[in-house]
């Protein structure tokens, strides 16, 4: 590795080497695990730049191959998993000068991955009438390159599926690091060789998405003082095909009273909360079904706001939003992110309920998986202590709830903790030094893993 050569060569880039502001674009949201705290404090890279164009992006690629330099590419560092920590330093590819919107169709989009979400949204929304079908509760920061390569679905999964359901992403272009970078384009079953990869096998350039018709949605707060209850009430939201909704969030009782500062004076400490986003259209078909439900308040909608404080869009309190206003009031707060399905599902939650008390906060956001309508529950967890904590997971697991592990930063871990040999083949193609985020995947660098205690990277290096 050759830090000083790389840099010699990029010196006529945008290229950033003042260890503050290098080491501030080596961190992403981690920190939201104590774990990963433990693990990751220290990382950081050796030098950043920020490419112009795709044609730098080859140039780095290029130079850092030549030199033996890890890469590792960042958005706007909002993922939790640990997925732009660059592990054996060396330098961070920032994409936030790649910011173009390259062009608008009809049900399509066309952008360079460092435009931020929300950006894009109102870009599509003025030029053509269209919005983004899905986006993370980030999206006033996120960028949508770090949402295609490191989320998996988010506000619009109720109605749209999740990323890697066929028709999410219609078109990914990548540049491979090779001796020679090559530019690919994938689409199709391809697709899945590239997504989600935390640019562990390609660096991505331009992404094209599909839009649906854009609404000016209505926020909406409802509370119930029961949340088995409410839980059911939201899941019969989820599935009247007729209501058109982008949203559907159930938080337990305390955390809107706890944790959401702009609900104090709405709440009481014995309310479970549901925030929705419904298209103005089907008002009036929501608050029909709403009434059959005599023991929900609605306390909030965003076309006819008397609070004194505007609590602003209601998926800023869902998705992993809830984790992070909880972290605010409450530090030794952490989450698990935990996959329910099935018939009874909500029964699983119950039982998950009375195992554990009040130790888990529960949170869940309804989302369809293959056109079935399931839940992903982001559950606060009072953190103690790392093998409580693992105790936790175990005990979801035989419970048979699948747990994507936040707790872990390889690609693996975080998922399925199985090697998806689609994104390893391609790594050995794509990026045959294994210079590309190095750590993050587990298939490459230690092919034999078990998966039965954490994966921790030989090679990680602190400043």
């Amino acid at each position: 590795m050759n830090i000083d050569a790389a840099k010699a060569a990029l010196a006529h880039l945008d290229l950033d080497e003042n260890p503050h502001s290098v080491k501030a674009k080596s961190r992403d949201f981690f920190w939201y695990s104590p774990v990963l705290k433990d693990r990751l404090d220290g990382v950081s890279a050796d030098f950043v730049v920020s490419p112009k164009s795709q044609d730098e992006v080859i140039e780095i690629l290029r130079i850092c191959h030549a030199h033996d330099v890890p890469v590792t590419v960042r958005g706007a560092g909002t993922g939790n998993y640990g997925q732009a920590m660059p592990l054996k330093g060396g330098c961070i590819i920032h994409m936030q000068s790649m910011n173009t919107v390259v062009e608008i169709g009809a049900g399509r989009v066309v952008t360079q991955p460092g435009v931020v979400i929300r950006e894009l949204d109102a870009i599509t929304r003025e030029h053509s009438g269209q919005e983004l079908r899905m986006m993370p509760s980030t999206a006033a920061t996120a960028t949508i390159g770090g949402f295609i390569c490191g989320g998996s679905g988010g506000v619009g999964s109720v109605r749209w599926g999740v990323l890697r359901d066929y028709g999410n992403i219609i078109r990914i272009r990548v540049v491979t690091a090779e001796a020679e970078p090559r530019i690919l384009d994938f689409t199709g079953e391809d697709l899945a060789r590239v997504s989600h990869a935390y640019g562990t096998n390609g660096i991505v350039t331009e992404i094209e998405l599909p839009l649906a018709p854009a609404y000016d949605w209505v926020h909406l707060f409802v509370t119930h003082p029961d949340f088995a209850a409410a839980s059911r009430m939201a899941h019969d939201i989820s599935l009247q095909d007729g209501l058109l909704i982008k949203l559907d969030t159930v938080c337990e009782a305390p955390i809107a009273a706890k944790y959401f500062q702009r609900f104090k004076g709405h709440v009481t400490e014995a309310d479970n909360l549901v925030a929705l986003m419904v298209a103005p259209q089907s008002m009036d078909g929501f608050l029909s079904l709403l009434a059959h439900y005599p023991e929900a308040k609605l306390i909030y909608r965003s076309d006819d706001n008397d609070w004194s404080r505007d609590p602003g869009p209601a998926y800023e309190y869902g998705w992993n939003h809830t984790t992070l206003r909880a972290l605010k009031v409450e530090p030794v707060i952490t989450y698990l992110q935990v996959r329910y399905a099935g018939e009874g599902f909500l029964d699983k939650i119950d039982e998950i309920r009375a195992r554990f008390g009040d130790e888990l906060i529960q949170h869940i956001e309804f989302l369809k998986e293959n056109g079935v309508m399931t839940a992903a529950g982001l559950t606060l967890v009072r953190f103690t202590t790392e093998d409580r904590l693992n105790e936790i997971i175990a005990i979801h697991e035989e419970m048979g709830c699948m747990i994507f592990n936040p707790h872990r930063y390889t690609l693996e871990e975080g998922g399925r903790q199985i090697v998806d040999d689609r994104q390893l083949n391609f790594k050995r193609e794509a990026d045959p030094k294994g210079i590309l985020n190095p750590g993050k995947m587990i298939a490459w660098e230690d092919p034999d893993w078990d998966f039965k205690t954490m994966y921790a990277y030989p090679d990680l290096k602190k400043a």
